[in-house]
């Protein structure tokens, strides 16, 4: 299954198939968890919302285009779980240590960069847990899945330039909030659409 597109396993999960929703999970749930839980703040509700997002794959396989890329749905799909997670909590969400855990974990930098760092990614997360829901998603799409604003324009079915601004005044909070230097959060450039 791990050689199959994720046409063919969308394709498959159509017609049924348990062992196609089991291969896209393993595919996607990695982004899904890192998405949720950095926009609900909290690795129980991360959980949860990871596990809803592939029920309502599974649940909705017929409503899934298979001519279309899967993640834009799954980030989709994450970001409204999550944004209703939170407005259900009626709260903003906690630091987010489990995320520099996930981070330092995930072998994206050597263990003493990441030791190092450390302190940087509570005060950014802190920043990023306090930005308004709206300006936290585009963050988070951003700066964390490396999506352009067109992508995260068509998976919020929001304007190209509602991204911009709240991607601008994201930005702003978190320079400001930190006093950052251009070598933690490089300068943001508009990209033409």
């Amino acid at each position: 299954m791990d050689k199959l597109t994720d046409r063919e396993l969308v394709l498959q999960l159509q017609g049924g198939s348990l062992e196609a929703l089991g291969a896209l999970y393993d595919r996607h749930s990695r982004l899904v968890y890192r998405t949720a839980l950095v926009i609900a703040g909290d690795s129980e509700a991360a959980s949860d919302l990871l596990q809803d997002v592939f029920l309502r794959l599974h649940r909705f396989a017929d409503r899934v285009d298979p001519e279309r890329p899967l993640e834009p749905w799954l980030y989709r799909m994450t970001v409204n779980q999550s944004h209703d997670w939170v407005k259900r909590m009626n709260r903003w969400p906690h630091p987010l240590e489990d995320f520099v855990e996930w981070l330092a974990a995930a072998g994206k930098n050597p263990p003493y960069e990441a030791v190092e760092r450390n302190d940087e990614w509570q005060q950014v997360q802190r920043v990023i847990s306090s930005l308004p829901l709206n300006q936290r998603i585009v963050v988070v799409l951003f700066y964390l899945n490396d999506l352009s604003m067109k992508e995260i324009a068509d998976i919020l079915d929001i304007p190209v330039g509602t991204v911009k601004s709240r991607l601008h005044y994201g930005r702003l909070t978190l320079k400001k909030k930190l006093e950052l230097q251009k070598d933690i959060l490089p300068d943001f450039k508009f990209e033409s659409p």
